[in-house]
């Protein structure tokens, strides 16, 4: 994976706001990659949905067509990263802490990437780059762990299997992988909307 280099003070504003957030996953979760994975994609599900509805209105209000695809793409975006979650759910059984940490951590991120996005979409779609980036180095950690043991390589739950369409004997190791190509490609997905957005 490559870094995005910032090129501007909206760049710098994005990657500055994420690494706020893996900071603070960092300090709570610390190598609980399960657990963190379950906060977090609660959270990564909230930008395609905000994006694909605001993009979906403006389609309405401006009766035109949605000619750059972008409606379908945010919205299948923000139903991977909520499988993502379904998934991690059955690894990682969220306590009632974490569960609490979910809907504040929603409440308040949704509302903050709506303004975002309404006013600074180019920003929104980059720091979204960003959230991606960091998402694709905690899920190749994840994978350090299970691969010098300090995780255990469980099965893949069933869930994920179907999804994926993995063998029945994949392991939590194959969900990973797959889940952090997923991850890769809204990063790419979301720069070059971004890279659109500054070309005018």
């Amino acid at each position: 994976m490559q870094h995005r280099a910032p090129s501007d003070f909206s760049d710098r504003f994005a990657l500055a706001v994420t690494m706020f957030f893996r900071w603070f996953a960092d300090t709570f979760f610390a190598k609980r990659y399960g657990h963190r994975a379950v906060v977090l994609e609660t959270v990564a599900g909230v930008p395609g949905m905000v994006a694909g509805m605001w993009n979906h209105l403006s389609s309405l209000r401006k009766m035109k067509q949605d000619e750059k695809g972008w409606i379908k793409t945010l919205l299948d975006e923000a139903e991977n990263e909520r499988m993502h979650l379904m998934i991690f759910i059955e690894i990682a059984k969220p306590n009632a802490l974490e569960r609490a940490i979910i809907l504040l951590a929603q409440f308040f991120f949704w509302h903050f990437y709506f303004i975002l996005y309404v006013f600074f979409p180019k920003t929104a779609h980059r720091m979204v780059g960003y959230f991606e980036e960091q998402a694709v180095i905690s899920y190749t950690e994840y994978l350090d762990q299970i691969d010098s043991d300090k995780a255990t390589n469980i099965d893949a739950p069933d869930i994920a299997k179907d999804y994926y369409g993995l063998p029945k004997t994949a392991k939590l190791r194959d969900v990973i992988i797959a889940v952090r190509q997923d991850e890769q490609g809204h990063s790419d997905t979301n720069h070059e909307m971004a890279d659109a957005l500054a070309k005018g």
